[in-house]
């Protein structure tokens, strides 16, 4: 399993607005899944209604995009798991803005999405980019720490922790166990209080 996060490329949505909480990512009544499938299309649901057609998640020319360009405080209030879930099930993969509430920030690394941030002046850049041309190719590169969005490079910031373990693939957990289940297994038979052999009728 390859769970290395380097560099996204392609279209991106331009999300204006300060302090878009998790309520409006993904409303309290879709959290009553059982999984996280199909959360994707409830991403930003009321705002959508609200906007009957105009907010950016509905608009023909942001389909299909990679990355979601956005203000400051992205992500605050409660800390739903769902929030990144929603957004990553529409298919955005990487997340840029002035900053992210912490928890926000958190789920997203344990679910693979990156959010790098950049200075107030380059969020207006890209958001003005991708107004005007909304298929023009941004790229998030983890390595070189820079976005380029056409002919326009700007510079990102992330934790140094968290970078690296998108560029190695340790964001992973669930991903690394599996891929380390013959050692998982030979630790365990030689546990005392672990039945390995239970667990093996039980897959």
């Amino acid at each position: 399993m390859v769970s290395e996060v380097k560099s996204i490329s392609g279209s991106s949505i331009p999300l204006v607005g300060n302090d878009i909480d998790t309520d409006r990512i993904i409303p309290a009544r879709f959290l009553k899944c059982v999984t996280f499938d199909g959360l994707g299309e409830h991403a930003f649901a009321d705002d959508r209604k609200a906007l009957n057609g105009a907010h950016p998640f509905d608009q023909p020319q942001y389909q299909g995009a990679k990355i979601l360009v956005v203000n400051r405080n992205f992500g605050c209030g409660s800390s739903r798991e769902h929030a990144p879930k929603a957004i990553g099930d529409w298919g955005i993969q990487a997340l840029i803005g002035e900053s992210f509430a912490e928890i926000f920030f958190g789920n997203c690394v344990a679910n693979g999405v990156p959010c790098v941030t950049v200075d107030a002046a380059t969020s207006k850049k890209l958001l003005e980019l991708i107004a005007a041309n909304p298929q023009v190719n941004v790229t998030v590169n983890l390595e070189t720490m820079q976005v380029q969005c056409g002919d326009f490079t700007g510079n990102i910031s992330m934790g140094e922790g968290a970078r690296n373990m998108f560029v190695s693939g340790s964001w992973d957990a669930c991903g690394q166990l599996v891929a380390q289940a013959e050692q998982v297994k030979a630790t365990a038979v030689k546990l005392p209080y672990m039945a390995w052999n239970i667990c093996d009728k039980l897959e």
